[in-house]
């Protein structure tokens, strides 16, 4: 196993989930009194494994028709839009 590798991929997605919507929506979720906070916990890092699932799916497929560098260049351009997008919006 290479545990270099697994522990950038880790921190790399820890820290890009800290504060995200995702974050937040598991937050207000374990605030409400009608749930358990342990039912929050498993709905949420269930949903989190399966998104994660289909992106390892849909990356390991994409790469037969497109080089890294493409892709790089792709997804940041996608994170790009994106702020730009959610800036648009604050107007």
């Amino acid at each position: 196993m290479d545990y270099k590798a697994f522990f950038i991929i880790f921190i790399s997605v820890l820290i890009a989930e800290m504060g995200d919507k995702t974050q937040l929506a598991t937050f207000g979720f374990a605030t409400s009194t009608d749930s358990s906070k342990w039912l929050v916990f498993a709905a949420s890092a269930l949903a989190l494994l399966v998104s994660s699932a289909i992106a390892v799916l849909f990356g390991g497929a994409i790469t037969q028709y497109l080089g890294e560098k493409t892709l790089t260049l792709v997804s940041g351009m996608m994170f790009v839009a994106i702020g730009l997008w959610t800036l648009w919006g604050l107007r």
